[in-house]
């Protein structure tokens, strides 16, 4: 059996998409291969027994650096893995350099922020890393796109999109109690999932599609689920929930918007079967893309329609009149037509069609993917 080091810094106990997205693919490689693990302190809690691992700081960066970098030297040498592999770009530079070392391939996992990141140690120490690296799996078209832009070889991009984990048809909850959780009663609820940093367009949602919303639907409500950036390298972003709270009243809707914070996965479930809608208005930045959006592929495996902008990756995640609707990025008028045209008419976007086109992301059809772009690599 051939033997893979997973080299991440995005691993539990840290959470969010790209953390599910890595912890998955430690257990899809499991299946075929010797893993070892590089991660963050506290991933022993969440590895298999008898996996063979070290930890370093998440952050901040002038310590998770030389730690990772260290740390992973250390298990490479006792290990001698045939391919090291890196869950993202920050942790690239150490995978390659491991990798080298030993004589064995590397490969790397990029995101979309990985590459277009405007920090200067980032364009001319991780960027080289990555453009090294053996092969480098693009979490979108989007994604391999920018790989292109930055001198990423053609023959080495693979594109892979994200898993996702998709309920049983009797584990699906009615979403009532959620409702009554919040008190919601029959208000239509659009619902927004994701940490809140700015390139989600939270803020700017709040401003310029609220109020005609409420105009045209007096009894919608907003539901934004998630936390904080507190665990991005350079740490907190700043107050965003404030921030948020305070743009809803000054637009007149705070009674329209509701912050709920981070939430179980459990309650999430219910949010999304809650719902009428996933909002995903996500911003169009140079420097902050949207590397695909696994929380709409999520909310589709609930049956549940995403509206949203056709940024970075989003494309990728969203199909057009299968699983939502998707309008040009800062169209904010396209953007209320299209959220009042869906809760207009329920079935335009049907459940079925969602969740048929959710389906497509198991985390099962992810690992053979996965799983058949690494073979070559270690044969």
């Amino acid at each position: 059996m051939a033997k893979i080091l997973l080299v991440t810094r995005n691993f539990p106990p840290l959470t969010g998409g790209m953390e599910r997205l890595n912890y998955h693919v430690y257990l899809e490689l499991q299946k075929a291969f010797e893993v070892s693990v590089s991660g963050p302190h506290g991933c022993a809690a969440h590895l298999a027994p008898g996996t063979r691992h070290v930890s370093f700081p998440a952050r901040p960066l002038w310590r998770f650096v030389p730690m990772c970098m260290a740390r992973t030297f250390a298990l490479a040498g006792r290990e001698r893995p045939d391919l090291v592999f890196s869950g993202s770009g920050v942790t690239a530079p150490a995978a390659w350099a491991a990798a080298r070392r030993l004589g064995v391939p590397a490969m790397t996992y990029v995101h979309g922020l990985d590459l277009v990141a405007p920090h200067l140690l980032y364009h001319y120490g991780f960027l080289p890393a990555i453009r090294s690296c053996d092969a480098v799996i693009a979490n979108s078209r989007h994604t391999a796109m920018l790989a292109r832009q930055c001198r990423v070889q053609e023959s080495r991009i693979h594109v892979l999109n994200p898993g996702v984990s998709l309920p049983e048809a009797d584990d699906v909850p009615d979403g009532q109690s959620f409702r009554d959780h919040i008190r919601a009663g029959t208000r239509p609820i659009l619902l927004i999932v994701g940490r809140l940093t700015a390139r989600k367009g939270v803020l700017e949602f709040v401003e310029r599609c609220m109020p005609g919303l409420v105009a045209r639907k007096p009894d919608i409500l907003l539901v934004v689920v998630g936390g904080e950036a507190t665990q991005a390298l350079a740490g907190s972003t700043g107050n965003m929930m404030e921030k948020i709270r305070a743009t809803a009243r000054s637009a007149g809707v705070e009674n329209h918007v509701l912050l709920l914070g981070e939430v179980e996965d459990a309650e999430l479930s219910q949010a999304y079967a809650a719902s009428q809608m996933l909002v995903f208005p996500v911003l169009a930045s140079p420097h902050d893309v949207e590397g695909f959006g696994m929380v709409a592929v999520e909310a589709a495996s609930h049956g549940l329609p995403t509206v949203g902008f056709a940024v970075g990756g989003v494309p990728d995640a969203v199909r057009e009149g299968i699983s939502g609707r998707l309008v040009a990025s800062g169209d904010y008028r396209g953007l209320a037509d299209a959220i009042v045209r869906v809760l207009d008419n329920s079935m335009e976007i049907a459940p079925a069609s969602a969740r048929e086109f959710a389906a497509s992301f198991s985390w099962d059809k992810f690992g053979e993917r996965l799983r058949s772009i690494i073979a070559p690599l270690v044969r």
